[in-house]
């Protein structure tokens, strides 16, 4: 008993250490920087469960997507399905607007197999080409990234050929729903290289710094005059994973000569009828595929994307 209540009072009377929060979870030692690479690491792991490119799917599927969010966005989607059949998701690792937008690209030369739009666009890639080297990039640091974007272009051209040979060798009859499901999943298959959507963030940044004078007011909007030209194309174009804007949206489709349409789906509202924008970024008119242009005052975009905020998907007009 007496050994117990020495024990006891042993207890009572040995000082109480109060511990820090912070020194228990270490939060002290936590920077932005820390969190911020959770963040980046967090969104990355759950990008990787989409496919860099998706399956086409009916547009639809949208509406699956948000029938438990905002009545807003479900009012949108049913207006988009006026003009709009499918949807074409792709990953949002960051990529997603030059992933999308040299997908659907090939893609359009795959269906129309348009060997006047090939050579055009392989002049233009030239000239980029010419304005890298200009502007003081070393040849190896981009020559392999064109080499491949031709050789996709090549492949595309020659694929649909290619598909119909083997369609008919393989089933002893010439199926254009097999031919067309052949093509389309070599270039599923293909577009799983990263350096296609490399290719196009060589081409942003050489655009954009070869015409500084035009894009630097922009740039300095976005980065609240923070950043020169140079230093925005070294941080904000030619990595991988940085989200694009509308900088990088026109200075891809000057350069290219490539019209682009984007779709926005968000929750702005406007008086009267719900509506959904777009905005379509058209190169000058010399620079245009002969197939784009309509009447003088309509130019038929290429490329169709629809813009969520931070990413882009693949858009299909019925």
């Amino acid at each position: 008993m007496e050994s117990q209540g020495g024990l006891q009072a042993d207890a009572e009377s040995e000082p109480k250490v109060s511990i820090p929060v912070s020194d228990v979870y270490g939060w002290e030692s936590i920077r932005d920087d820390d969190i911020m690479q959770q963040q980046s690491a967090i969104r990355a792991e759950e990008a990787e469960k989409v496919p860099f490119i998706g399956d086409k799917e009916p547009l639809s599927v949208l509406a699956v997507e948000y029938e438990s969010g905002s009545p807003i966005l479900l009012m949108k989607i049913k207006v988009l399905g006026e003009k709009y059949g499918a949807i074409r998701r792709t990953r949002g690792d960051g990529n997603c607007f030059f992933r999308g937008f040299m997908f659907s690209y090939l893609e359009h030369i795959l269906e129309s197999q348009d060997q006047a739009e090939v050579d055009r666009i392989t002049t233009n890639v030239e000239k980029c080409r010419e304005t890298l080297q200009a502007l003081g990039y070393a040849d190896f640091t981009f020559e392999d990234f064109f080499a491949l974007f031709l050789e996709q272009l090549e492949s595309v051209v020659q694929g649909k050929e290619t598909s119909i040979s083997l369609a008919m060798r393989c089933f002893d009859m010439p199926e254009p729903l097999i031919v067309f499901r052949f093509s389309h999943n070599e270039l599923i298959i293909r577009s799983r290289d990263q350096s296609v959507s490399d290719y196009s963030e060589f081409v942003t940044s050489g655009e954009i710094k070869r015409r500084s004078e035009f894009f630097e007011p922009f740039i300095l909007g976005m980065t609240n005059a923070t950043a020169t030209v140079e230093q925005f194309c070294k941080s904000s174009v030619e990595p991988m994973g940085e989200e694009s804007d509308h900088v990088h949206i026109i200075a891809l489709s000057d350069a290219l000569g490539v019209p682009i349409r984007v779709v926005y789906l968000d929750r702005s509202t406007g008086a009267g009828d719900v509506s959904v924008n777009h905005h379509d970024f058209v190169p000058s008119a010399g620079c245009l595929p002969s197939s784009s242009v309509g009447s003088s005052e309509t130019i038929k975009p290429i490329v169709t994307l629809l813009y969520r905020p931070g990413h882009y998907d693949i858009l299909y007009p019925k």
